[in-house]
């Protein structure tokens, strides 16, 4: 059987939690790869010495975690994360607001069934760092959307878009649903034509509440992506803030070499 190690019984972790962080590190390390069958209960039981139940605890942590998956009659699965294909160049295109798709609608087609929950939107004062990054003024207020989006309902993605009041007001990106072709859609009918996209992009560990949120294993990492909508104009019109679960990520760029 795959080598695991051992439960230490002088420890002061409990058993099940110590077969779950091996288990878990096996899985990080691709050792056992998305898809594979981990060991039976069995096999686990007389590997660690352990009684079956803290064997299902164990098991029990990684699923709830999103890690495993159990297919009745066959056993236990690492769970595939689908690796959503960013291409920078083709993602904010405006075929696809017209064609009624979000962003992530459109890089998710063909990879799984994409998915948004915990939306939150309301208005609030803009913090000095969204300010800067939008260019306005002292006091300035503006629209701010906090989302999670999930592939196959496994949570990629946490974002948080920030648009300002004088552009949002009276416009569907204050409800919790922008209608078809998403926010970028809705701030072009508010007359601010799309011209260009900066981003940043940055590798990290997560916090607590984004390593929950988006159900990670221990050390793995996550991707940041700092996006400023620019108009025709080059007024800044909308400041996003993604955190992507590096694993189910491939960011793509594209540029001309003159």
């Amino acid at each position: 059987m795959l080598e695991l190690g051992q439960v230490d019984k002088t420890s002061d972790t409990p058993a099940f939690k110590q077969i779950a962080t091996a288990l878990r590190d096996a899985i990080g390390s691709g050792r056992i790869a998305p898809g594979d069958k981990v060991p039976s209960e069995t096999q686990l039981r007389e590997h660690f010495g352990v009684a079956r139940m803290t064997v299902r605890q164990a098991l029990g942590e990684l699923s709830a975690e999103g890690l495993l998956v159990a297919e009745h009659g066959r056993g236990v699965f690492v769970r595939e994360r689908p690796v959503v294909r960013r291409v920078a160049s083709d993602r904010f295109a405006r075929r696809h607001r017209e064609a009624g798709q979000a962003a992530f609608i459109a890089e998710a087609e063909g990879v799984g069934v994409p998915s948004v929950d915990e939306i939150e939107v309301g208005t609030e004062a803009a913090s000095g760092d969204v300010r800067e990054a939008l260019a306005l003024p002292a006091r300035s207020r503006v629209v701010a959307r906090r989302r999670r989006c999930l592939m196959d309902g496994q949570p990629v993605e946490l974002a948080t878009s920030y648009v300002p009041l004088s552009i949002a007001k009276g416009t569907a990106i204050e409800a919790a649903d922008t209608g078809p072709g998403g926010i970028y859609a809705r701030i072009e009918e508010a007359g601010h034509a799309l011209a260009e996209f900066s981003e940043e992009v940055a590798a990290r560990m997560p916090s607590p509440e984004e390593r929950r949120r988006l159900r990670l294993p221990a050390g793995t990492p996550v991707l940041t992506v700092r996006r400023i909508a620019f108009d025709i104009n080059g007024l800044p019109v909308e400041l996003t803030d993604t955190v992507k679960a590096a694993p189910s990520y491939v960011l793509e760029y594209r540029f001309p070499a003159n």
